[in-house]
């Protein structure tokens, strides 16, 4: 009845909320690595879309080269990343957290080019091809949709590993340290904790989310030095609207989000590409913190 009301086929809405969902998992799995680099760190990653594409790469180069499956790349791509991240961290960002915002942006924003430069000279622009695992192979039939496992298990994936770095961070005795180490982190020193390691770790794990995400990403879209460009774009205001630093914010904004862009492709699809900017600035007209962030 009510598909019959919006004149749209329930196979239609459906297949479009499949790929909400998809897509607002790696939304979600982005955003949160960039609200845990900002709320730990005070650092705006704008690196985060090549460091996603990097991991996306080093997967494809762990099969190309040395004949490593997915699997064992969906551990080891993140690994090579975060410690590249790690590098960067120590070499230069450490030497920015106590000025303003704008000098981290400007430096991870001239590192990401530096990144897709690199990979634009060794590969060119065009796109390579990640074979999908053989067990994820095909679908299932669902009676009013066809399923595809693979993406059925990103989606299974992203969710489990955002509530887990969730949990990890606000439920944990090592989560609770990362979080005074931001906020006293001299008084957390005095209690003999290496606060700078810390830090580096946290830089870490946000790297290597992105470079998962780029991982689950590699079999669905094409492997190329721009993937990340035009999605952190999005990413960035998906964070904005969760609330800068809010892991939580992160992860319930970037599947909502992914959801709502995939119903727009349906009812208005003109409408598809902008809708995520302009739920950003009604929000940020009746809530400039964001919808889980605080003043």
């Amino acid at each position: 009845m009510i598909f019959d009301l919006l004149g749209v086929p329930p196979q239609a809405l459906l297949g479009q909320l499949l790929l909400g969902l998809i897509n607002g998992s790696f939304y979600a799995l982005l955003s949160l690595g960039l609200a845990l680099i900002f709320g730990m760190l005070n650092i705006i990653n704008f690196a985060h879309g090549a460091l996603y594409m990097m991991g996306a790469f080093v997967s494809w180069m762990l099969l190309t080269y040395l004949g490593i499956p997915f699997w064992p790349s969906l551990i080891l791509a993140p690994l090579i990343v975060a410690l590249f991240g790690m590098a960067l961290e120590r070499t230069m960002l450490s030497k920015l957290y106590h000025l303003d915002h704008l000098y981290g942006l400007l430096l991870t924003f001239g590192l990401a080019l530096i990144i897709e430069g690199a990979f634009r000279t060794m590969y060119g622009v065009s796109g390579r091809v990640y074979p999908i695992p053989e067990i994820l192979r095909g679908g299932t039939n669902l009676g009013f949709m066809f399923l595809p496992n693979y993406r059925a298990f990103v989606v299974v994936v992203a969710l489990f590993v955002c509530l887990g770095v969730w949990f990890f961070i606000e439920r944990t005795r090592i989560g609770s340290y990362l979080r005074a180490g931001t906020e006293n982190p001299e008084l957390l020193q005095a209690f003999g904790i290496n606060v700078p390691r810390m830090i580096t770790l946290t830089y870490g794990l946000g790297v290597g989310l992105a470079a998962l995400t780029g991982v689950l990403a590699a079999p669905i879209y094409q492997v190329h030095p721009l993937m990340g460009f035009h999605m952190i774009i999005v990413v960035f205001a998906v964070v904005v609207i969760g609330g800068l630093g809010s892991m939580l914010g992160a992860i319930v904004t970037g599947l909502l989000l992914g959801v709502v862009e995939g119903f727009t492709r349906v009812f208005y699809p003109e409408a598809s590409a902008t809708v995520v900017f302009i739920i950003m600035a009604i929000v940020l007209l009746l809530r400039p913190q964001g919808l889980f962030g605080k003043r």
